[in-house]
């Protein structure tokens, strides 16, 4: 190194450290040779500490304020001494300035799914993410432990260490707490806290304090959230019963709607059912699907209900609804002439009125009888 060069880091005689980067946690000062002038001002900023380092040891730590370094408080090279033995001292010191804000806003997550057994759904797969923040509490134990003799440390050093750890104590604790997978977006907050009681002991260790842990999000694989997003339709519709019901009356109001005969039928179809579901809740007002023994009026031992999945037909006789009416009333009104092959009939699941000869059940029953046999001779 030329003269110059020596002369200059002799000359220094303040020492301090300006963080423009926003992520240095530990910065150390270079100078030559590590000498520090006699009698140099060393001025520590809010948020700062300053480490000395003695002949590979950890000599002392100065608090934020204006220091004056000189060898009645510190073992440390003197401008004389350096003149003395021509720049080259036998006492070394290095200068470290550590970061003493809180760094927030620092993530962390789940690289792989963590397995868990729960109570209701069984083994699950779920993944978490969320934030955590932290500063440095002991700045010799941090540039003992962890910074060592680098010339700059920054949170990125040490950060992929603190999520493993975090990610490690999540998924001990996860399993730990038996908490139900649908209640867990309830109790993020006191997951947080539970888990960052737990590291605090681990970071203290590295000199560092865990300041707030935060679980934004726990979610499960998108297949199984898809599969659980079906089962919450479902408890929204409700009984599929009640749903199918719904779903016909729906589709006999728009064939209503239809312009023509079949359509002014359909609409006389969707009146009558409706009012048949009406009648059946007074004689039924449990709801249950189960016979009361009374009808509409209120008498006892009334007609019993239609046989169960039983299709019901209605009729279209002389321009008028009648119905509902079984296969076996059907095949009555065709041997009494009542319904022919033009007769319109509709039942659930049909679009529109049609053609007795068009319905298959029923245009079975048109087939006309067999004559009667000739007398036998005598």
């Amino acid at each position: 190194m030329s003269l110059w060069k020596k002369l200059t880091g002799e000359l220094i005689d303040i020492i301090e450290f300006l963080d423009e980067s926003g992520d240095t946690l530990v910065h150390r000062f270079e100078r030559y040779n590590n000498e520090i002038k006699n009698g140099a001002k060393l001025v520590v900023r809010e948020s700062q500490a300053a480490v000395f380092v003695n002949e590979g040891q950890i000599a002392d730590v100065y608090p934020p304020g204006t220091h004056t370094l000189t060898t009645s408080n510190m073992p440390i090279l003197s401008t004389l001494k350096g003149w003395k033995y021509g720049f080259e001292s036998p006492f070394k010191a290095e200068v470290y300035f550590v970061s003493m804000r809180q760094f927030t806003d620092l993530k962390w997550g789940t690289m792989n799914p963590i397995m868990r057994r729960d109570p209701e759904f069984g083994p699950v797969r779920l993944r978490a993410f969320g934030t955590y923040a932290m500063k440095v509490s002991d700045p010799a134990a941090f540039v003992r432990a962890i910074a060592g003799t680098n010339g700059r440390f920054t949170v990125d050093g040490i950060h992929e260490q603190l999520r493993n750890i975090i990610v490690s104590r999540f998924s001990d604790t996860l399993g730990e707490s038996k908490i139900p997978m649908l209640d867990l977006a309830g109790n993020q907050s006191e997951l947080g806290d539970l888990i960052a009681n737990i590291i605090r002991p681990e970071f203290t260790g590295y000199g560092l304090q865990l300041m707030k842990l935060l679980v934004e999000n726990i979610s499960l694989p998108p297949e199984v959230e898809a599969a659980l997003d079906k089962r919450s339709s479902m408890g929204i519709i409700g009984s599929l019963n009640a749903y199918s019901q719904f779903q016909s009356a729906n589709a006999m109001e728009a064939a209503a709607k239809n312009p023509g005969a079949a359509g002014q039928g359909m609409g006389m179809g969707m009146g009558f059912v409706m009012a048949q579901g009406v009648g059946g809740q007074i004689a039924n007002p449990r709801g249950d699907g189960t016979y009361s023994g009374t009808n509409p009026t209120g008498a006892p031992g009334a007609v019993p209900p239609p046989v169960p999945n039983a299709p019901a037909y209605f009729v279209g006789i002389n321009g008028q609804q009648s119905g509902p009416f079984d296969l076996n009333s059907l095949s009555s009104l065709v041997r009494s002439g009542s319904i022919n092959a033009q007769t319109l009939i509709w039942t659930q699941g049909m679009a529109a009125w049609a053609s007795a000869s068009s319905v298959p059940e029923v245009a079975a029953l048109l087939t006309p009888n067999p004559p009667s046999p000739p007398p036998m001779p005598r």
